[in-house]
């Protein structure tokens, strides 16, 4: 942890942070070649030795003094170079960064700490490594142990410490560090349930008091309560920039979009059974002519399904169970809602649920049952698995959806 401290003529009063076209590449290397033969094979080929990887492509924005800023992505997207770039622990390979003021980056809990050392020791280390001088670390530092809650064990030795004490220590020294601006990596997830709300605090007071934060986090949730702008970063390049909820909202939709695929991969695995003279030949969750495995909440759909009769089928049956993620039935019914029970002719036929979808968002999975009278023909657990997504400011309850049923 260092401290970054920059100024810039070149930028506005009101601008904390500019990053202008920053692009970044690693060079992976490839297995060791150790024999002079293999070198030389390797030159003739022209091969390098490594695979260049781009991190950061050509990465720019802004952030304004008195921002709280998010920034969201997947592991392995750059946001964590990015910040190593920005607090200077990393060069770029193009690009600049130009920061008005002190920059405190918290990017690793811990780091810079030794274990041989108190507490109280660790404390002035940790404060020299930033940049500050004795007097100021001495002005600081009742504020540090006060918010760490470690005044009855400052004088112990570090390695002494459970990893949430030291949790403590190192993110006390980072807040009350007096920076410009703070850059902090993932810091929510860490420490026990009473530190984390004592974090929360800290950053609403931060808040309030318009100070530049610089929060990477994987819950969007704190995205939505503690930031003002935010930034959405994918593959290296930047896929959103702006309001809170609107980035938010990508990133979540990323990921419902990959679930989806993974939902759709595991619906086409499903072996559909064949039953006493009736077989399941298809079953899907349609809106409009479009099969989707991801529906928004409240968005109608029909559920599909195609069965083959191999013989006629006085008085059919044909139920659904829409089953939550609980394990709950969430709907149960059959076309005998219609009236009476029907004869499926010899041949296939297709039925259409159409099913009003007031569902709470979740997963779901679908359960199938014949029968002809009171006789059971064909009964399959799981045959299909759909989605429904959150609402974006509100969820509800789950309640009992109308349905009309259609044979074909």
């Amino acid at each position: 942890m260092s401290l970054v401290k920059r100024t810039s003529k070149e930028l506005p009063e009101d601008v904390a942070l500019r990053v202008s076209h920053v692009s970044k590449d690693f060079k992976l290397p490839h297995e060791k070649t150790n024999s002079l033969k293999g070198a030389l094979f390797n030159m003739v080929r022209g091969n390098t030795g490594y695979t260049l990887q781009h991190v950061l492509k050509d990465v720019s924005f802004e952030i304004k003094k008195g921002d709280f800023f998010g920034i969201v992505g997947k592991n392995g997207s750059g946001k964590s170079t990015l910040l190593k770039i920005i607090s200077q622990i990393y060069t770029p390979n193009s690009g600049s960064v130009q920061v008005n003021g002190k920059l405190v980056p918290f990017i690793e809990l811990g780091v810079g700490f030794n274990p041989e050392l108190t507490g109280r020791e660790n404390v002035y280390l940790n404060g020299a490594m930033l940049g500050f001088t004795k007097d100021e670390i001495d002005g600081m530092y009742d504020d540090i142990v006060d918010f760490a809650e470690l005044g009855d064990f400052m004088e112990q030795k570090l390695k002494n410490y459970s990893s949430g004490m030291q949790v403590r220590l190192a993110f006390s020294v980072a807040i009350k560090s007096q920076g410009d601006i703070l850059v902090l990596d993932e810091v929510l997830a860490v420490g026990d349930e009473a530190f984390q709300k004592k974090c929360q605090d800290y950053f609403f007071e931060a808040k309030r008091k318009k100070k530049t934060i610089i929060l990477v986090t994987h819950s969007m949730g704190d995205v939505r309560k503690f930031c003002n702008k935010a930034m959405l970063i994918q593959d290296g390049v930047i896929a959103k920039y702006g309001l809170p909820d609107d980035v938010a909202n990508a990133y979540s939709e990323y990921f419902l979009e990959q679930q989806q695929k993974v939902v759709q991969k595991d619906n086409e695995a499903v072996r559909l059974e064949q039953g006493n003279g009736i077989k399941l030949v298809d079953v899907k969750a349609m809106v409009g002519k479009e099969e989707t495995q991801l529906l928004n909440i409240n968005e109608d759909f029909d559920l599909d399904i195609t069965f083959d009769c191999s013989r006629d089928i006085k008085r059919g049956i044909f139920a659904i169970n829409l089953i939550d993620q609980q394990g709950r039935v969430a709907l149960a019914t059959s076309n005998k809602i219609n009236g009476d029970q029907e004869t499926f002719t010899k041949g296939k036929h297709r039925m259409l649920f159409s099913i009003e979808n007031v569902l709470a968002s979740g997963d779901y999975h679908v359960n199938i049952a014949a029968a002809s009278g009171d006789d059971l023909l064909l009964k399959q657990s799981s045959v299909y698995q759909f989605q429904i997504r959150k609402a974006k400011l509100y969820d509800q309850s789950m309640t009992h959806p109308k349905v009309k049923v259609r044979l074909s």
